[in-house]
């Protein structure tokens, strides 16, 4: 039986109240930095397609596009994040991982691998793989019932 003082569950509430107002105004940020990189991805394309030759774009104006879009999905992966933490008040370690996977996944798409040490692509790799494999074992776990309690199982059998 843990004792808790009244002023600390005020206290511990109005903690709680700041990060939630924090996580709103983030939110928010985010909204306003999901529109502008979609603005940018329209401008890009546009600028693109209007330079010389019209209507063709090279290798490095496709990967460049990629990135850009990676950005923005990226940007809509850390939005999704906070609407979960707002709602459950849990970080989801499957969406973060996934978010960050994603991060990976454009920062491999856009390397220019002849500017670069093996070093630096050996170590992308191995940071990659890492991350896909926690992701694989975090989704492989079976997901826990509402209704198990955190602590000990030996209570959920008596």
């Amino acid at each position: 039986m843990k004792l808790v003082n009244k002023d600390d569950d005020k206290f511990l509430w109005g903690l709680k109240s700041i990060i939630h107002l924090c996580l709103k105004a983030l939110g928010l940020l985010m909204i306003i930095v999901i529109i502008s990189g979609v603005v940018d991805v329209a401008w890009t394309i546009y600028q693109r397609f209007a330079a010389e030759p019209r209507f063709i774009l090279t290798m490095g104006d496709i990967l460049m596009t990629f990135g850009a879009f990676m950005v923005v999905l990226i940007a809509i992966e850390i939005f999704q994040n906070i609407i979960l933490y707002l709602r459950d008040d849990v970080i989801h370690v499957k969406i973060v991982l996934a978010t960050a996977l994603m991060a990976i996944a454009r920062k491999v798409i856009i390397l220019d691998y002849d500017e670069l040490e093996p070093m630096y692509i050996f170590a992308t790799g191995v940071v990659l793989v890492a991350t896909g494999i926690t992701y694989w074992f975090v989704h492989r776990l079976p997901p826990r019932s509402q209704s198990e309690p955190v602590g000990d199982q030996e209570s959920s059998t008596a």
